[in-house]
């Protein structure tokens, strides 16, 4: 039996898995939790593991970064410690992955009904893979080629600096250096949060009066303001919310192109993440696709790599799955 995990700041998924005898792999038990309602993992852990018998490995994928197999979370206040965890489940096979790293994991094993192409002029070639993917956070990461197998390669890119790319996105950063006077990152502007940090910053300056439907983050307890924003500028529903999810698609594609070129993808890039679904309709517009592209004398070769968006929520729960059991 192998225990498997998603370990998310919004939410925690745990599955125990065994592999069958023809190696394909068969979920027992799954079930997800609301992270931020636990003060910790081991809550979590002992839930789910009540009653079940001994696990032979364990493969988590954390959004955090993993330093000698320990892992500081970057939206939750959790430690997770991989020798604890032996010592915790009585085995030493532990392994702490990155999320996107069990992510990247995770996409070579979807079916292809799994993917919507955003680039209509790619073609198949043979390479680097990139995966990036905005949710609570903003997270990327690298698919290396040898010429033989894939070797998913962790990152931190989310928390690089945002770099604008014409005058709207340069009011943006100055107007977002008040808010995070030490560092603007990435994951500022590509994140649940990058929907208010967007809205907040096209109202305040009178793109657009602010929505009635949505609360001034004052009086927002208890209520999903991004996700509010993110559905109502789907649905072009509201000025100020439909010009959020245009420029938050704007800057997913500058900033995918920027992975594409430091990782010379030319396999091709997955999108992963809770977001990307839920605003298909405006990553399919094709300003994502303007803005992937706009790399000055990269535009041919940017032009052909396949950008393909991956609809399977359960993607890095299936790379941790698929850590033990491809031996």
């Amino acid at each position: 039996m192998i225990l498997a995990g998603d370990i998310g700041g919004t939410k925690t998924v745990l599955a125990l898995i065994e592999i069958l005898g023809d190696g394909s792999l068969n979920c027992r038990r799954e079930q997800t939790f609301a992270s931020g309602e636990f003060a910790d993992f081991d809550e979590i852990l002992a839930l789910f593991l009540n009653g079940t018998p001994a696990v032979a490995a364990a493969c988590f994928g954390i959004a955090g970064p993993v330093l000698n197999q320990r892992c500081q979370t970057t939206n939750l206040p959790w430690l997770l410690d991989g020798a604890e965890l032996k010592r915790r489940l009585g085995t030493e096979r532990v392994k702490l992955l990155n999320d996107l790293e069990a992510m990247a994991i995770g996409m070579l094993h979807l079916p292809a009904q799994d993917f919507i192409e955003l680039n209509p002029g790619a073609e198949t070639q043979i390479g680097n893979v990139a995966v990036i993917a905005a949710g609570t956070g903003l997270g990327e990461a690298i698919l290396h080629w040898d010429g033989n197998a894939f070797h998913p390669i962790a990152t931190e890119g989310g928390h690089c600096d945002f770099a604008p790319q014409n005058p709207q996105q340069d009011r943006l950063l100055a107007y977002l250096r008040q808010k995070y006077p030490a560092h603007v990152s990435w994951e500022r502007v590509l994140s649940g949060l990058g929907f208010s940090n967007i809205y907040d910053f096209l109202v305040d300056s009178r793109f657009a009066p602010p929505c009635p439907a949505v609360p001034a983050p004052a009086d927002a307890a208890g209520v999903d303001r991004n996700a509010l924003i993110s559905r109502l500028g789907v649905d072009g529903e509201d000025p100020a919310c439909r010009e959020t999810v245009r420029l938050f698609a704007e800057l997913y594609g500058a900033e995918t192109g920027n992975l594409a070129l430091k990782a010379f993808a030319t396999g091709g890039i997955f999108i992963g993440g809770g977001i990307g679904p839920k605003i298909r309709p405006v990553l399919e517009s094709g300003e994502f696709l303007q803005a992937f592209v706009a790399k000055g004398r990269f535009h041919a070769m940017l032009s052909k790599v396949s950008v393909k968006l991956a609809l399977n929520p359960r993607t890095p729960l299936l790379g941790a799955m698929h850590y033990y059991a491809a031996g």
